[in-house]
């Protein structure tokens, strides 16, 4: 595949040109509403076999090949330049496919109002090719241990036809909130917590769930060591049941992290006991917080230099947004909250106001400036080809075992293109 960012007169005509494409094949990639009218700084994925680079100055072919995971020889061969041959700006080199090395990819999939929709069942469907795990969010637990399903609709179908796993997300959810007073007695009742762990085995063997996911959030710092004894507990009993476990973990950049999001988190233990973990390495810009990327590179990269320092990277699922938010200037505490988008919505939004979309190359993130109709001014941050590719380059570099994307029923084409180009998507026997 190749990233190609719209520059000002570019049209669908030219690009394809550029690249050697068909036309057709470049709108039905991306999804294309208005493909006469592109937005300038707009992604486009070319599908294309390989991709092509185009020379910088002060590039050389070794540092070229050691970008694009190749060798000087075979740029070189390919191209027919000579390997210790000056090279010119702005020159064509063409740059062969690699191995895509497998991966494990998890989507939660959140359906709200009691029902599912069709556009989540459609989600489902369209994406569980791509997905090792789907995970309905959530099951939620009641203080007598009992357990709150959610609506599933056909989910277990659709797995099952696509040799996709379920995933159990089981959470301290509460009224709509995490709650720290429920999660205490989880953590702290034996009672409590002999009879979810079976209603959590009994609902796997019914619904067919091969992980058991804890998503518990909000906690007391104080139950730090009790979180970790439970999921000891926990660990021992699915295991028994032929079931693995997994759990989702704030964004800590060290063990000291305060914070109540952070204190009863313990990577260490969770990466000695769990399968696997999900890092939630989202939401630095949120709906009710001030204008900034969802998950800026920088701050994605301290999370995961600290956690592959005492959980196996192998062990590690990257936590990704598949969506963006537009806030409102300027951003008050308490204020009306961020409008979450669709990175498709983002570029159409964009293009209805006429703007460019510029791109912050140390957040890696595409973000744009707009005033609306009543004279308000508007910030928006998402996701694009760009900021998603980094994201994976980061999984290879670290050689993490996969991604975990929140959520399902956004609109994202280019980031399940890049999956499928990247990586092999690993399917449970």
């Amino acid at each position: 595949m190749q990233i190609h960012v719209v520059q000002p007169g570019d049209t669908i005509f030219q690009i394809a040109n550029m690249y050697g494409a068909e036309m057709n094949e470049i709108i039905e990639a991306n999804e294309l509403e208005a493909p006469g009218n592109l937005v300038v700084g707009q992604t486009l994925v070319i599908p294309i076999i390989g991709q092509f680079y185009f020379v910088q100055p002060g590039d050389s072919l070794y540092a070229i090949a050691q970008r694009f995971g190749t060798s000087p020889q075979q740029l070189a061969q390919i191209n027919n330049i000579p390997v210790g041959g000056p090279l010119q700006a702005g020159v064509r080199l063409y740059i062969p496919p690699q191995p895509k090395p497998p991966i494990t990819s998890n989507a939660y999939i959140e359906p709200t109002g009691g029902q599912v929709s069709e556009t989540l069942v459609n989600a489902a469907q369209k994406h569980a090719p791509n997905l090792t795990y789907l995970a309905p969010f959530s099951y939620q637990i009641n203080r007598d241990g009992t357990l709150t399903a959610p609506p599933l609709d056909n989910f277990p179908q659709i797995a099952e036809t696509n040799n996709t796993s379920l995933m159990l997300v089981v959470t301290n959810l509460e009224e709509g909130a995490f709650s720290r007073e429920l999660g205490h007695i989880i953590l702290t009742v034996q009672a409590v917590q002999n009879t979810l762990l079976d209603q959590i085995v009994n609902v796997a063997n019914q619904v067919g769930f091969s992980d058991v996911h804890f998503d518990f959030e909000f906690l007391p710092p104080e139950d730090r060591e009790a979180y970790n004894n439970f999921l000891r507990k926990a660990k021992q009993r699915l295991s028994e049941a032929g079931l693995l476990m997994s759990t989702a973990l704030a964004p800590k950049t060290s063990a000291e992290q305060e914070g109540a999001w952070y204190e009863a988190h313990d990577y260490a233990a969770h990466g000695e006991i769990a399968d696997f973990v999900v890092l939630m390495t989202y939401e630095w810009g949120y709906s009710g917080g001030p204008a900034r990327a969802v998950s800026p590179l920088n701050e994605v990269r301290e999370v995961v230099d600290y956690a592959v320092s005492v959980i196996p990277p192998e062990k590690i699922l990257l936590g990704q947004n598949l969506y963006g938010y537009d806030w409102t200037l300027p951003f008050v505490e308490g204020g009306d909250p961020a409008e979450a988008l669709s990175p498709q919505e983002a570029i159409a939004r964009a293009r209805q106001q006429n703007v460019a979309i510029e791109y912050d190359t140390e957040a890696q993130a595409p973000f744009y400036f707009y005033t609306d109709a009543q004279g308000n001014r508007h910030e928006v941050w998402f996701e694009d080809a760009r900021s998603i590719q980094a994201k994976f380059d980061l999984i290879k570099q670290y050689g993490l075992l996969g991604i975990s994307y929140w959520k399902l029923g956004l609109a994202f084409p280019q980031n399940w293109l890049l999956l499928q180009d990247n990586f092999t998507i690993e399917k449970q026997e």
